[in-house]
C-alpha cells in the first residue's frame, strides 16, 4: 500500500499553515487539486484565484470528499469545524508545498521548455521512463506559475522519474519556476516565434528559455536543440553556467542526431544516430517534428540515467494525444472519415508541421485533406506576415480550407477560390460550417491556438459521428 501523500503535520510544516477541524491530526492526504469538478475523497483542494476565486468552490470540494481545504479566508457556505488549512494566501501556500515536494523526493528529475513541442516531447518521456520505473508527470500543460507548483505538490513519494513543463508568455517567468523545480537535466526543444508579441524578438525569446538553466546544478547536462538559429546564444549561456551541453537535431555536430525520416499517414520511420551508434526507430504517429521531439526525449532519458534499449522500445508504441495531433475515427452516414485534432494550441512552427502531417494522409474515396485553422495567438506585429507565410505549406497540405479568426482571414483571402471552405470570426459560427462540409473519405485537421478555441470545431465533429466507440481516441492527453 502506498504512503500517503501528506499527512497533517507534513502539510503545516510546508505551509507554515493552520489546520482547523475536528480529528485532523490523522489527516492523510492523497492528492492535491484545483478543481471542484474533479475533486475525490482524501484530496487537498486549493482554493487558487484565477478567472474565479477557488472558495466559492471550497463547499462543493468538500461535499465531492475532499478531505480538507488549502484557504486565506472564509469559504462561504462551509459549515463550523470544517477541515481547513488556512495560510496567508493560497498560491504562495501551494509553492510552498510543491517546495517541500521537491525537496523530499528522490526521483531523477527533468525539465521540459521550447517554442513549440514541449508538451509532446514531455509526454513522450513520460511514456518511455514509465517502462523502466515509476514516472510522475505534469498534466496536460501544467507549466505555469501554479501548474508547476501542483505538479511538484503531487509528486508520489515512490516516485523514481519526474517530468516537468516550463512554459512562459512574458520575460522574467521560467527562471523561478526553474529554481522551484532544480531539476537533473533541463532541455529546450526550439526556439521560435512563438510569444514574439510578448518578447519583441527571438533573441528575447532565446534568453527566456535559456532562464530554465537557472534550475540547473553546475555540471547538469543542458539538452539543446543544434539546428536552431538561436543555438550559439543558447550554448553561451550554459557555458557561462558551467553545465554540459547535449545536442540534438540534423546538424552533422549533433550528439543525438536525425539521419533521415520517411513518413507515412499513420506513422513513420526514423534513421538516428545516437551518440555515434545508429538506430532504426519505428513511430506509431506520423509527422518529421515527431522524430525530433523523440530525439529531445532520448536525450533526456539517457541524461537521466535510463536504459537506451528499453526507452526505444517503449518509445516505438507512443501516440499523441487529443488536442495534441491525437487521431479520432469519425462514423458518418455513408462512411468513415479521419479527425486529427490538433486544437491545443498553434504557433508557425507547430502550424507547419501540422499541415505537413495533413498533407502525408491517404483520404478514402472521394475524400479531400481539409485544414480548418484558427488564429495564432501572441505574434503582436508580426502576427498578419506569419500567418500569411502558411500559405505554400496550406496548399501543399489541403484540398480545402477553414479559417477562423481576424488574423486567418488574410491566408483565406489569399487562396485559391476553389481552396477556400469558409472563414468566419469565431469558431462557434464555423464549427457548423465544418460539420456541413464533411463527407466521408475526407481527413481533417484542426489547428489553432488555445485562445482560437478550435476545440469547439473538434466537438461539432466528434458529436457529428455516429458511432464514437470507446478506444477510438488515440493515446492520452497530453
Amino acid at each position: 500500500m502506498s504512503a500517503p501523500l501528506w499527512t497533517a503535520a507534513e502539510l503545516r510544516e510546508a505551509t507554515g499553515g493552520t489546520l482547523e477541524g475536528a480529528g485532523l491530526d490523522g489527516l492523510e492526504i492523497t492528492s492535491v487539486g484545483i478543481d471542484s469538478r474533479a475533486t475525490g475523497p482524501g484530496e487537498l483542494f486549493v482554493a487558487l484565484r484565477d478567472v474565479r476565486d477557488g472558495h466559492d468552490f471550497v463547499a462543493d470540494a468538500l461535499a465531492r470528499g475532499a478531505a480538507a481545504a488549502l484557504v486565506d479566508r472564509d469559504p462561504p457556505g462551509v459549515a463550523p469545524g470544517a477541515p481547513l488549512l488556512r495560510v496567508g494566501e493560497t498560491l504562495a501556500g501551494l509553492q510552498a508545498l510543491g517546495a517541500a515536494g521537491r525537496a523530499r523526493s528522490t526521483a531523477r528529475l527533468a525539465a521540459i521548455t521550447g517554442s513549440v513541442g514541449k508538451t509532446t516531447t514531455k509526454e513522450m518521456l513520460r511514456h518511455g521512463l514509465s517502462a523502466l520505473g515509476r514516472t510522475h508527470a505534469a498534466v496536460a500543460s501544467y507549466n505555469n506559475h501554479w501548474g508547476l507548483p501542483l505538479t511538484l505538490a503531487r509528486m508520489p513519494r515512490e516516485a523514481e522519474y519526474g517530468v516537468l513543463e516550463i512554459g512562459m508568455n512574458h520575460r522574467g517567468e521560467i527562471a523561478p519556476l526553474a529554481r522551484l523545480a532544480r531539476p537533473h537535466v533541463a532541455a529546450i526543444t526550439t526556439v521560435e516565434a512563438a510569444h514574439i508579441g510578448h518578447l519583441g524578438s527571438l533573441e528575447e525569446i532565446a534568453e527566456e528559455k535559456a532562464d530554465i538553466m537557472a534550475g540547473l546544478a553546475p555540471g547538469a547536462p543542458v539538452v539543446l536543440p543544434r539546428d536552431a538559429a538561436m543555438f550559439p546564444r543558447l550554448a553561451a549561456r550554459a557555458e557561462a553556467a558551467g553545465l554540459r551541453a547535449v545536442t540534438f537535431g540534423t546538424d552533422a555536430a549533433a550528439d543525438y542526431r536525425l539521419l533521415g525520416y520517411e513518413g507515412a499517414a499513420e506513422g513513420g520511420v526514423a534513421q538516428l544516430s545516437l551518440r555515434g551508434a545508429a538506430h532504426t526507430l519505428h513511430l506509431a504517429a506520423p509527422g518529421r517534428h515527431l522524430a525530433l521531439n523523440a530525439l529531445a526525449a532520448i536525450a533526456v532519458a539517457e541524461a537521466l540515467g535510463a536504459g537506451r534499449e528499453a526507452f526505444l522500445a517503449a518509445l516505438a508504441e507512443f501516440r499523441p494525444g487529443a488536442g495534441r495531433g491525437g487521431r479520432v475515427a469519425l462514423d458518418l452516414p455513408g462512411g468513415p472519415a479521419l479527425l486529427i485534432d490538433d486544437s491545443y494550441n498553434g504557433q508557425p512552427p507547430a502550424m507547419r508541421a501540422g499541415l505537413g502531417v495533413l498533407g502525408a494522409q491517404r483520404p478514402g474515396p472521394g475524400g479531400r485533406r481539409i485544414a480548418v485553422l484558427g488564429d495564432m495567438r501572441e505574434l503582436g506585429e508580426h502576427g498578419p506576415a506569419l500567418h500569411a507565410s502558411l500559405l505554400p505549406d496550406v496548399l501543399a497540405g489541403a484540398d480545402v480550407v477553414f479559417c477562423c479568426g481576424a488574423l486567418m482571414r488574410g491566408l483565406f483571402d489569399a487562396l485559391p477560390e476553389n481552396r477556400r471552405g469558409a472563414h468566419r470570426d469565431s469558431s462557434d459560427e464555423l464549427a457548423p460550417l465544418v460539420r456541413q462540409a464533411v463527407r466521408p473519405g475526407d481527413v481533417i485537421l484542426v489547428k489553432g491556438s488555445l485562445g482560437s478555441r478550435m476545440a469547439v470545431v473538434v466537438r461539432a465533429l466528434t458529436s457529428a459521428s455516429q458511432d464514437m466507440r470507446p478506444g477510438v481516441r488515440e493515446g492520452a492527453h497530453s
